[in-house]
């Protein structure tokens, strides 16, 4: 399979388990079986069988920022990266939903989260903890 092809499947891959996402409520143990666990898992599977095939073929490193951009001029490394973000975000959007349930905030809450999770990650889990600092008065602990 070439880069292009696995970025398509990858990205339809992860694409799938977002929409299960949406209807957390009504199948929960479905979409956190799919989406917390086996969807992140196969991405990161493909992911880690990416990082082992072209470890060490291209140029650039982590140490500093132009260093990072050199190595991403690199497909496999790019495409490893994209991956990484799709299992990371889509795990991310799992606790969100999951969470959203255990502490009974309402899913219509978490629907502007769960976009914003996959397009922006990080702003998704900030607005997602906001809405629960909002219900909390800010106590807010780990939710497992």
């Amino acid at each position: 399979m070439n880069y292009d092809s696995m970025f398509t499947f990858a990205n339809q891959f992860a694409l799938t388990g977002w929409l299960i996402l949406l209807f957390y409520p009504k199948f929960p143990k479905f979409a956190q079986v799919s989406c917390g666990l086996l969807i992140p898992v196969l991405l990161a599977i493909a992911y880690t069988g990416l990082i082992m095939a072209n470890w060490g073929s291209g140029e650039g490193d982590f140490g500093s920022l132009s260093g990072v951009m050199t190595l991403f001029t690199q497909p496999a490394a790019v495409l490893a990266g994209w991956i990484h973000y799709l299992a990371y975000d889509l795990f991310v959007g799992a606790w969100i939903a999951r969470t959203a349930m255990k502490e009974k905030i309402h899913y219509l809450f978490v629907l502007p989260c769960l976009p914003l999770a996959l397009m922006f990650g990080p702003a998704g889990y900030l607005l997602f903890n906001a809405i629960r600092a909002g219900r909390t008065g800010f106590k807010i602990e780990p939710s497992s």
